[in-house]
């Protein structure tokens, strides 16, 4: 009777410390989990996995978890139920019965970011939780001729917070992309890969933006996987406006 559902959630994570369960603290993955039980009614606690973690401001726009539900139920009963039980700033927006072999972190292949940056001079109030922000001129020209360095199998030591657990440094970009946005004034970033390793994104995007500014030659990412230093790479751009755009499966 029991029964794997995937289920891709969309949330603001202004107010979540990130997706995954921590004590006394407002999660994603808690609110989900919650929600669940609520349902279920059972003794045995369900317990939701994600795709991955997000930090605490991350976005999502597609996030997926799974978990195991011991009652009959169709999936589109699941996305109305659900829906009725989160708070507003999570909500699904599909639901999947799959196979028991579906895992939302192990069977991934591969993830798509979003970075949004304002380029208004001061903060916009109503954009200060949604994207980064840098005030100063952009070339995105350089940026552009920057992006093919960025795609490809790279060691990406110099791009992972120090935080971070993981031994092996090396991934994948599949594609990595840049544009304008004039009627918003924002700078748009994505990048797609087999994996991204803690901050890997944000500290590319701030790197990105300094060649665009002229402060890094425009092959300065060749450098970086030489030296393998986290320090050299400097900045790292704000959780504000990072989104996980889509996971990809089989």
């Amino acid at each position: 009777m029991t029964k794997r559902f995937k289920i891709t959630i969309a949330y603001d994570g202004t107010n979540f410390a990130g997706f995954q369960t921590q004590p006394k603290q407002r999660t994603v993955q808690s609110v989900l989990e919650r929600a669940v039980n609520k349902m279920s009614k059972e003794d045995e606690y369900i317990t939701v996995f994600g795709s991955g973690r997000t930090d605490a401001g991350v976005h999502a726009l597609g996030q997926v978890v799974h978990f195991d539900f011991p009652h009959e139920m169709t999936a589109e009963n699941m996305l109305n139920a659900l829906n009725s039980l989160l708070p507003l700033d999570c909500v699904v927006v599909k639901s999947e019965i799959v196979p028991d072999t579906f895992h939302a972190r192990y069977t991934t292949h591969g993830k798509r970011y979003l970075y949004r940056v304002s380029q208004s001079h001061f903060v916009d109030p109503f954009k200060r939780n949604y994207t980064g922000h840098y005030k100063y001129p952009v070339d995105i020209e350089k940026i552009k001729a920057a992006l093919p360095d960025v795609v490809g199998t790279h060691d990406f030591s110099s791009f992972v917070a120090s935080g971070s657990q993981t031994k092996n440094h090396v991934r994948t970009i599949y594609d990595a992309t840049v544009r304008r946005d004039e009627s918003q004034n924002e700078i748009i970033f994505e990048f797609a890969g087999n994996g991204f390793l803690y901050n890997q994104v944000r500290i590319m995007v701030a790197v990105l933006l300094e060649i665009g500014r002229g402060k890094r030659p425009i092959h300065d990412f060749l450098r970086l996987y030489e030296v393998k230093d986290r320090s050299q790479a400097r900045e790292t751009a704000p959780a504000s406006g990072l989104y996980l755009k889509e996971v990809y499966y089989d």
